[in-house]
């Protein structure tokens, strides 16, 4: 390089003398920074970037779904799901157990209703409000299963039509058609409604054992024929309750003469 002195001389400069530039006012300028390859995949080639990525994920998601079902239905077929982990179908007898016993048991709940306001006796109106507060946690609880599994509250089909090969289950019939077992008539309702005192009383006894034999009838058939687990569970505690209940009753009957 060659400056000019103030002798009008020109002078070289040797370029080494030259002071380094000090870039901008942060500091002196820094080299390029390279270039970083793209990700390297676990094989350790670059990764597809963009459009290839996202093309990858909906591939990895349409595996998914048609995955899924797959193993659901190899599950099944390794019997690693039982059919009690399927909802029951509208024709199935848990679902026909589970509406007819609700009506079963309101009648029960209305008989019981009916005689705690007619009797003085308070062994009598105990039972009576035992009865009606256990069929009503019942009612509420089998209510529930229907609207779970998707299935309406009533059916088309006829009472009992889940249990319709059991030859045993002796359901009444008026006026040709079919009830459930133990159900009392309307006419024996009526005639509840209508005394009072011990005579309320042991119609309502009498009342209930039958009513209570044929719920005791219902929740066997369930115990055969159903598959969910909460439903025969509920059976045998109706079987159970029931059939103690119908022992206890039948002594306070003979008690009141």
């Amino acid at each position: 390089m060659v400056i000019d002195s103030p002798s009008g001389r020109r002078h070289p400069r040797d370029d080494a003398d030259e002071a380094p530039s000090t870039g901008g006012p942060d500091g002196p300028d820094l080299p390029d920074e390279p270039e970083e390859p793209g990700d390297d995949g676990p094989d350790g080639h670059d990764e597809p970037a963009g459009h290839d990525r996202t093309a990858m994920r909906v591939v990895r998601i349409a595996v998914a779904v048609v995955a899924v079902p797959l193993v659901v239905a190899i599950a099944f077929l390794a019997g690693r799901v039982t059919s009690s982990d399927l909802a029951p179908t509208d024709v199935s007898a848990d679902a026909g157990f589970a509406r007819d016993m609700q009506v079963h048991h309101e009648q029960a709940v209305e008989m019981s209703l009916i005689v705690r306001d007619r009797s003085t006796d308070p062994a009598i109106r105990l039972l009576a409000y035992d009865i009606l507060r256990t069929q009503q946690q019942q009612i509420g609880q089998m209510y529930a299963w229907l609207e779970l599994w998707h299935l309406p509250q009533a059916s088309n089909q006829g009472p009992m039509a889940w249990a319709a090969g059991m030859h045993d289950m002796g359901g009444t019939s008026s006026g040709g058609v079919t009830t459930m077992p133990g159900m009392a008539s309307a006419a024996d309702m009526a005639r509840l409604g209508q005394l009072r005192g011990r005579a309320a009383d042991r119609l309502y006894l009498q009342l209930m054992i039958a009513h209570h034999r044929g719920g005791v009838q219902m929740a066997e058939a369930a115990v055969r024929l159903a598959h969910r687990p909460e439903v025969l569970s509920l059976a045998r505690k109706i079987v159970t309750a029931q059939e103690s209940e119908i022992t206890l009753m039948e002594g306070m009957l003979a008690q009141r003469p």
